[in-house]
């Protein structure tokens, strides 16, 4: 089934709409690994975005192999979008005022406002090894909302 130009922006507007979501990698033996995740989905750029730590199973996969998937649903799991594309993982954060946790902050707010102690959230992005994950969605499909 081939979807036309009006699916496919209604199924990557519901990518905007939520910013949680499940980030699916491969492991070694091909199975799926599904991760829970916050994301902020960028439309001008088709471009997911996910903050990762370095040591956690789904960046290995990453950087294994950078094919991933991304499920997001309505509230009433009716409606759903998959994205699949190839993943580019930032730097990992080394100091609170590199561009890696620029784009950490970035992230956050796009995800939560503002932090209540911005030193403390730079900190922890070095102290915790968090990087950004970019996927660019290539293919989306699913079941758009009526």
């Amino acid at each position: 089934m081939t979807q036309d130009a009006t699916q496919e922006d209604a199924l990557l507007k519901l990518l905007g709409e939520s910013n949680g979501g499940v980030l699916v990698t491969l492991k070694k033996d091909g199975r799926p690994q599904l991760s829970n995740v916050t994301h902020v989905y960028s439309p001008d750029e088709r471009i997911i975005r996910v903050s990762l730590t370095d040591d956690r199973a789904k960046t290995r996969n990453l950087r294994r192999d950078p094919r991933a998937s991304y499920h997001v649903t309505t509230a009433d799991r009716w409606a759903y979008a998959v994205a699949e594309g190839t993943a580019d993982l930032s730097p990992v954060a080394r100091d609170p005022h590199d561009e890696t946790v620029e784009e950490l902050v970035r992230l956050y707010r796009d995800v939560s406002g503002e932090h209540p102690d911005w030193d403390d959230y730079r900190a922890a992005m070095v102290r915790d090894r968090r990087l950004v994950l970019r996927l660019r969605v290539e293919r989306v499909y699913g079941i758009p909302e009526r």
